[in-house]
């Protein structure tokens, strides 16, 4: 039978003691306990959640850590996989949130805009910056995740998701896990056929970013305008 939170007694219950004296009374392990509910059999969600933050060195390890990683522990499972998951990007989310005022005057603007959504991310993840008629910033919106140094350029997608939110232009970030920033050709070809789309729906291209880490490149030959 699979040990619950039920189990452990009231005065240490982490929901009872964040309704009592506040989520920053709570170390990680209790509040990822409250995401798990349940543990397995012999083990209280705390263990697990305990167990968790050692196997991927804390937070941030956890934090990118993969579904199908998560799911192959003892008493995880699929739906807690997808719990943790929606956890950490709600949180990032909220972090990340556009400020309605920033406005993407240049390609460092447009990797500044960026750069926190990618924070710890072991694949390559396409993003969408979608901004109204004077670039400002309104959406951010992961389109494709692909395996490590290889992400595919949903162009039809793209361009889907800047007009569902009402975009007038749009800048597109992604990111090399390698840790060089450098466009490759595929890159440029991928920035190329964007324009030309943009151009054919009204829509406005602004840049295409590369991120590796804290650097980052704007795929050439397309500026800013």
């Amino acid at each position: 039978m699979a040990v619950s939170l039920v189990d452990v007694p009231v005065a240490q219950r982490p929901r009872e003691r964040l309704l009592v004296l506040g989520p920053q009374a709570l170390s990680d392990a209790e509040l990822l306990a409250l995401l798990l509910r349940h543990g397995r059999r012999g083990a209280s969600a705390l263990d697990l959640a305990a167990e968790l933050l050692v196997e991927h060195d804390g937070l941030p390890g956890l934090a990118s850590a993969r579904p199908e990683e998560l799911s192959r522990r003892a008493g995880i499972g699929v739906a807690k996989a997808a719990a943790i998951i929606a956890a950490f990007h709600l949180g990032a989310r909220a972090r990340g949130r556009p400020d309605t005022a920033s406005r993407l005057a240049s390609a460092a603007d447009v990797a500044a805009a960026a750069r926190p959504q990618f924070t710890g991310a072991r694949v390559e993840r396409l993003l969408v910056l979608v901004c109204d008629a004077q670039n400002r910033l309104r959406h951010k919106v992961f389109v494709a995740e692909g395996a490590v140094d290889q992400v595919a350029v949903p162009v039809r997608e793209i361009l889907n998701t800047v007009l569902r939110h009402d975009g007038r232009a749009f800048a597109i970030v992604h990111n090399h896990p390698s840790g060089d920033p450098t466009p490759s050709p595929d890159d440029r070809r991928a920035t190329a056929i964007l324009t030309e789309a943009a151009h054919t729906v009204g829509l406005r291209f602004l840049d295409h970013v590369v991120i590796a880490g804290e650097q980052w490149a704007s795929a050439p030959g397309y500026p800013m305008r």
